[in-house]
Protein backbone atom coordinates (compact mmCIF):
# COMPACT_ATOMS: atom_id res chain seq x y z
CA UNK A 1 0.00 0.00 0.00
CA UNK A 2 1.39 3.40 -0.97
CA UNK A 3 1.29 6.41 1.36
CA UNK A 4 -1.32 7.97 -0.94
CA UNK A 5 -3.55 4.88 -0.72
CA UNK A 6 -3.17 4.74 3.05
CA UNK A 7 -4.00 8.42 3.54
CA UNK A 8 -6.90 8.32 1.08
CA UNK A 9 -8.49 5.44 3.02
CA UNK A 10 -9.46 8.11 5.59
CA UNK A 11 -11.68 9.70 2.91
CA UNK A 12 -13.76 6.51 2.57
CA UNK A 13 -16.94 6.18 4.63
CA UNK A 14 -15.46 3.67 7.07
CA UNK A 15 -12.08 5.44 7.14
CA UNK A 16 -13.67 8.82 7.85
CA UNK A 17 -15.75 7.41 10.70
CA UNK A 18 -12.84 5.51 12.26
CA UNK A 19 -10.35 8.35 11.76
CA UNK A 20 -12.60 11.03 13.19
CA UNK A 21 -13.60 8.82 16.14
CA UNK A 22 -9.96 8.05 16.92
CA UNK A 23 -9.00 11.71 16.47
CA UNK A 24 -11.68 12.92 18.90
CA UNK A 25 -10.47 10.45 21.53
CA UNK A 26 -6.81 11.23 20.83
CA UNK A 27 -7.23 15.01 21.04
CA UNK A 28 -9.38 14.71 24.17
CA UNK A 29 -6.81 12.53 25.97
CA UNK A 30 -3.83 14.63 24.82
CA UNK A 31 -5.54 17.75 26.14
CA UNK A 32 -3.19 20.10 24.27
CA UNK A 33 -2.71 23.55 25.77
CA UNK A 34 -1.66 26.74 23.94
CA UNK A 35 2.05 26.63 23.18
CA UNK A 36 2.44 22.87 23.72
CA UNK A 37 5.15 20.98 21.88
CA UNK A 38 3.73 17.70 20.56
CA UNK A 39 5.55 14.69 19.11
CA UNK A 40 3.85 12.09 16.89
CA UNK A 41 5.90 8.87 17.00
CA UNK A 42 5.37 6.78 13.89
CA UNK A 43 3.48 9.57 12.13
CA UNK A 44 3.43 7.79 8.77
CA UNK A 45 1.54 9.94 6.27
CA UNK A 46 0.83 12.55 8.94
CA UNK A 47 -2.97 12.14 8.94
CA UNK A 48 -3.25 12.47 12.74
CA UNK A 49 -0.26 14.83 12.91
CA UNK A 50 -1.96 17.35 10.63
CA UNK A 51 -5.16 17.26 12.65
CA UNK A 52 -3.40 17.79 15.97
CA UNK A 53 -1.41 20.67 14.43
CA UNK A 54 -4.71 22.22 13.31
CA UNK A 55 -6.26 22.33 16.79
CA UNK A 56 -7.37 25.78 18.05
CA UNK A 57 -4.62 25.59 20.72
CA UNK A 58 -2.07 25.75 17.85
CA UNK A 59 0.41 23.26 19.26
CA UNK A 60 3.84 22.99 17.67
CA UNK A 61 3.92 19.45 16.24
CA UNK A 62 6.81 17.25 15.12
CA UNK A 63 6.22 13.93 13.37
CA UNK A 64 8.80 11.15 13.22
CA UNK A 65 8.84 7.89 11.25
CA UNK A 66 11.36 5.51 9.69
CA UNK A 67 9.45 5.33 6.38
CA UNK A 68 11.03 7.92 4.09
CA UNK A 69 8.29 7.58 1.46
CA UNK A 70 5.57 8.26 4.06
CA UNK A 71 7.52 11.26 5.40
CA UNK A 72 7.88 12.70 1.90
CA UNK A 73 4.12 12.34 1.44
CA UNK A 74 3.45 13.94 4.85
CA UNK A 75 5.68 16.90 4.03
CA UNK A 76 3.81 17.34 0.74
CA UNK A 77 0.50 17.57 2.63
CA UNK A 78 1.74 19.90 5.39
CA UNK A 79 4.77 22.13 4.92
CA UNK A 80 4.25 23.86 8.29
CA UNK A 81 4.88 20.76 10.43
CA UNK A 82 8.35 19.33 11.01
CA UNK A 83 8.65 15.72 9.81
CA UNK A 84 11.88 13.90 10.69
CA UNK A 85 13.27 10.41 10.10
CA UNK A 86 13.66 8.59 13.43
CA UNK A 87 13.46 5.14 14.97
CA UNK A 88 10.76 4.95 17.66
CA UNK A 89 13.06 2.87 19.87
CA UNK A 90 15.85 5.49 19.68
CA UNK A 91 14.25 8.93 19.55
CA UNK A 92 16.76 11.72 18.78
CA UNK A 93 15.50 14.11 21.46
CA UNK A 94 16.66 14.99 24.96
CA UNK A 95 14.64 13.94 28.00
CA UNK A 96 11.36 15.80 28.58
CA UNK A 97 11.48 17.56 25.19
CA UNK A 98 7.71 17.48 24.54
CA UNK A 99 4.60 18.46 26.49
CA UNK A 100 2.54 15.78 24.74
CA UNK A 101 3.53 12.67 22.81
CA UNK A 102 1.23 10.49 20.72
CA UNK A 103 1.58 7.32 18.73
CA UNK A 104 -1.38 5.86 16.86
CA UNK A 105 -0.97 2.16 15.89
CA UNK A 106 2.71 2.72 15.05
CA UNK A 107 4.11 0.64 17.93
CA UNK A 108 2.26 -2.36 16.48
CA UNK A 109 4.90 -2.35 13.74
CA UNK A 110 7.93 -1.85 16.00
CA UNK A 111 9.42 -5.21 17.06
CA UNK A 112 11.03 -3.58 20.13
CA UNK A 113 7.79 -1.81 21.12
CA UNK A 114 8.55 -1.83 24.88
CA UNK A 115 11.74 0.13 24.12
CA UNK A 116 9.75 2.53 21.95
CA UNK A 117 7.22 3.04 24.74
CA UNK A 118 10.09 3.72 27.14
CA UNK A 119 11.44 6.33 24.69
CA UNK A 120 8.02 7.98 24.43
CA UNK A 121 7.94 8.32 28.21
CA UNK A 122 11.54 9.58 28.30
CA UNK A 123 10.85 12.48 25.92
CA UNK A 124 7.48 13.36 27.50
CA UNK A 125 7.21 15.97 30.24
CA UNK A 126 3.41 15.89 30.28
CA UNK A 127 0.95 13.43 28.78
CA UNK A 128 1.29 10.68 26.24
CA UNK A 129 -1.34 8.74 24.34
CA UNK A 130 -0.68 5.44 22.61
CA UNK A 131 -3.12 3.68 20.30
CA UNK A 132 -2.49 -0.03 19.77
CA UNK A 133 -4.16 -2.84 17.88
CA UNK A 134 -6.05 -4.90 20.47
CA UNK A 135 -5.75 -8.67 20.19
CA UNK A 136 -9.18 -9.10 21.78
CA UNK A 137 -11.01 -6.68 19.47
CA UNK A 138 -13.56 -7.26 16.74
CA UNK A 139 -11.01 -5.86 14.28
CA UNK A 140 -8.53 -8.59 15.26
CA UNK A 141 -11.22 -11.21 14.69
CA UNK A 142 -11.92 -9.77 11.24
CA UNK A 143 -8.45 -8.77 10.04
CA UNK A 144 -5.90 -10.27 12.43
CA UNK A 145 -5.77 -13.90 13.54
CA UNK A 146 -2.79 -14.59 11.34
CA UNK A 147 -4.40 -13.09 8.24
CA UNK A 148 -2.62 -9.73 8.58
CA UNK A 149 -4.32 -8.25 5.53
CA UNK A 150 -3.35 -5.02 3.74
CA UNK A 151 -2.37 -2.26 6.18
CA UNK A 152 -2.21 -4.79 9.04
CA UNK A 153 0.40 -7.01 7.40
CA UNK A 154 3.18 -7.59 9.92
CA UNK A 155 1.29 -5.92 12.77
CA UNK A 156 1.56 -7.12 16.33
CA UNK A 157 -1.80 -7.21 18.13
CA UNK A 158 -1.30 -6.32 21.80
CA UNK A 159 -3.15 -7.55 24.85
CA UNK A 160 -4.15 -5.30 27.70
CA UNK A 161 -1.99 -7.38 30.06
CA UNK A 162 1.12 -6.98 27.88
CA UNK A 163 0.71 -3.22 27.83
CA UNK A 164 0.00 -3.05 31.56
CA UNK A 165 3.08 -5.16 32.36
CA UNK A 166 5.33 -2.86 30.32
CA UNK A 167 3.78 0.31 31.77
CA UNK A 168 4.26 -0.97 35.32
CA UNK A 169 8.00 -1.22 34.66
CA UNK A 170 8.24 2.37 33.39
CA UNK A 171 8.28 5.74 35.21
CA UNK A 172 4.64 6.74 34.80
CA UNK A 173 2.12 8.00 37.28
CA UNK A 174 0.09 5.06 38.48
CA UNK A 175 -3.52 5.66 37.47
CA UNK A 176 -6.28 3.19 36.72
CA UNK A 177 -5.81 1.84 33.25
CA UNK A 178 -8.72 3.19 31.18
CA UNK A 179 -10.90 0.69 29.37
CA UNK A 180 -10.27 2.21 25.94
CA UNK A 181 -8.44 1.35 22.77
CA UNK A 182 -6.39 4.54 23.11
CA UNK A 183 -5.06 4.94 26.65
CA UNK A 184 -3.58 8.07 28.15
CA UNK A 185 -0.87 8.23 30.79
CA UNK A 186 1.11 11.08 32.27
CA UNK A 187 4.87 11.02 32.61
CA UNK A 188 6.09 10.84 36.21
CA UNK A 189 7.11 14.18 37.62
CA UNK A 190 10.77 14.80 36.95
CA UNK A 191 13.02 17.22 38.85
CA UNK A 192 13.69 19.32 35.73
CA UNK A 193 10.16 19.18 34.30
Amino acid sequence: MTPEQYDHWYASGRGRWIGETEFRLLSSELDCQPGDKVLDVGCGTGWFTRRIAGLPQSPSVTGVDIDGEALTYARGQDSDTCYLPANAAQLPFVDSSFDRVMSVTALCFVPEWPDALSEIIRVTRGRFVVGLLNRHSLLWRQKGRGRNQSAYQGAYWHTRRELRDVLISLPVIKRPFPNRDLASRGARDRPNA
